[in-house]
């Protein structure tokens, strides 16, 4: 696994102070879906407007951000996936409760964006990391759904004793992630594509935007990820 940084990446803005009452906000998740044996993400086209984007949306209320990322990634994607964790520098607390393990792989956030809506209403935006449905799981989440009248089903949590070594040996070789048809739930999502691009093109088609970054940087930790794993492997086995 390699990465690379051939393009100028985006900088972070400063901190701001502002306030919305919950009648002017919305909330929304994206998410970068990789499949890590064959290093490609997940990028959508839109048929007519001509542009490349990666799967995002508002989360439904009620719902957990990164459960409505993954949501929103198989809908206008038509991938099933789930949050991947992976090292990352963030400012949040470990959990008090030591029933809790650490690790060093999280689930945050790796980019927000803060966009207008109107001259009222503001839009945040959650950028997370995913990666697609291993096989046993496509299979047993499909089945949950038609079960449920196709309605959408979460997909299991990536397991926290699980190396990405052992994920990819998972799969088997050759193994080509399911691409489910006519996931949009409106007009405009059944206009998008979905494809599974090698890393570089990916971050070319979305060159100029945030969403490049989140694929360059999660494709980083998750080559991070795979190197400290197999370093731990070499010495203890443990974190």
């Amino acid at each position: 696994m390699t990465t690379s940084t051939s393009h100028q990446r985006p900088t972070s803005d400063l901190p701001v102070i502002a306030n919305f009452d919950s009648a002017h906000l919305t909330i929304g998740a994206g998410v970068a879906i990789f499949h890590i044996a064959t290093a490609r993400v997940v990028v959508c086209y839109h048929s007519v407007d001509g542009y490349w984007f990666l799967p995002k949306g508002r989360r439904d209320a009620g719902e957990d951000s990164g459960t409505g990322a993954e949501r929103e990634g198989f809908e206008e994607s038509g991938y099933r996936n789930r949050l991947l964790p992976i090292p990352l520098r963030h400012r949040q607390p470990q959990a008090c409760n030591p029933s809790i393990p650490s690790s060093p792989f999280v689930t945050e956030p790796i980019w927000t964006q803060m966009m207008p809506v109107s001259r009222s209403s503001q839009y945040i935006l959650f950028w997370y990391i995913a990666e697609t449905s291993p096989p046993d799981l496509e299979g047993l989440v499909t089945r949950q759904s038609e079960n449920k009248n196709g309605e959408y089903q979460i997909t299991p949590p990536f397991p926290r004793d699980m190396t990405l070594k052992e994920r990819i040996a998972a799969e088997g070789e050759g193994y080509e992630p399911v691409r489910h048809q006519n996931t949009g739930v409106n007009e405009e999502e059944q206009l998008y594509e979905s494809y599974l691009l090698p890393i570089e093109e990916a971050v070319e088609k979305l060159r100029g935007t945030v969403m490049a970054d989140v694929v360059r940087k999660g494709w980083q930790g998750v080559c991070e990820r795979r190197e400290m794993e197999e370093k731990s492997s070499g010495a203890d086995g443990v974190f």
